[in-house]
């Protein structure tokens, strides 16, 4: 049976903890399994594979919570950029409303994409458009949007990008972390299911033993 299924990987590790230690701890339960080849050198390797996979699961944990981290500093400057281009891009449309190339040049026509890479583009153009022409900085500065801003917004999309890089990498870290430690229980698990069904016959006849590693007996 793979604990894994109906229990947490927190909860496992703990049963496994005290499945090996107790085996070690209490000297009939020892010597018996000892006589069925669990000797103090087989119980350190199980021991091991336990500590491999107490790390492994410490560092997906570790992983998982600076993606969190990272996804969560990438939401925040995108929703921050949102707020400020859409006012920049009212007050953009306002002035340049009747002049349509104008409204092309600056990525005005239309809605603003939704998806990530179209709408960064879209930002891009609009701010680089108004950051490389002084008339557009004039008319647009009757609005109180002036070039400082247009600098600004091109600052906060590189931030933007570097923090959904950040992100991506991070999640790409926790994917391997999860795999490593997938593979670590995976053998965990196999040594693990093979102790507690050679300790059900070493202590066939001693059912109360098997409680001690954490074998719950039917009465």
């Amino acid at each position: 049976m793979n604990k894994r299924k109906t229990r947490s990987e927190v909860q496992v590790l703990e049963s496994y903890r005290i499945a090996l230690t107790n085996v070690e701890l209490q000297p009939e339960i020892a010597a018996t399994m000892a006589e069925f080849g669990y000797t103090t050198e087989v119980i350190a390797e199980g021991k091991t594979l336990l500590s491999e996979t107490q790390s492994a699961w410490n560092f997906n944990k570790q992983e998982d919570n600076e993606t969190h981290e990272a996804y969560a500093i990438f939401c925040e400057k995108d929703s921050a950029l949102d707020g400020s281009y859409n006012l920049h891009r009212k007050k953009a449309k306002v002035v340049f409303r009747n002049d349509n190339v104008m409204l092309q040049k600056l990525a005005l026509s239309g809605r603003t994409p939704k998806a990530y890479a179209s709408k960064v583009a879209t930002m891009k153009t609009f701010y680089s458009e108004i950051i490389a022409d002084t008339e557009i900085q004039t008319k647009l500065a009757r609005l109180k949007f002036p070039k400082e801003e247009a600098d600004a917004g091109m600052t906060s999309i590189l931030e933007l990008e570097a923090s959904r890089t950040a992100y991506l990498r991070e999640t790409g870290e926790s994917q391997e972390a999860t795999q490593a430690k997938d593979a670590a229980f995976d053998k965990l698990d196999k040594w693990m299911q093979e102790f507690y069904a050679v300790a059900k016959i070493a202590m066939d006849d001693k059912p109360q033993l098997l409680e001690a590693l954490g074998i719950l007996v039917r009465n």
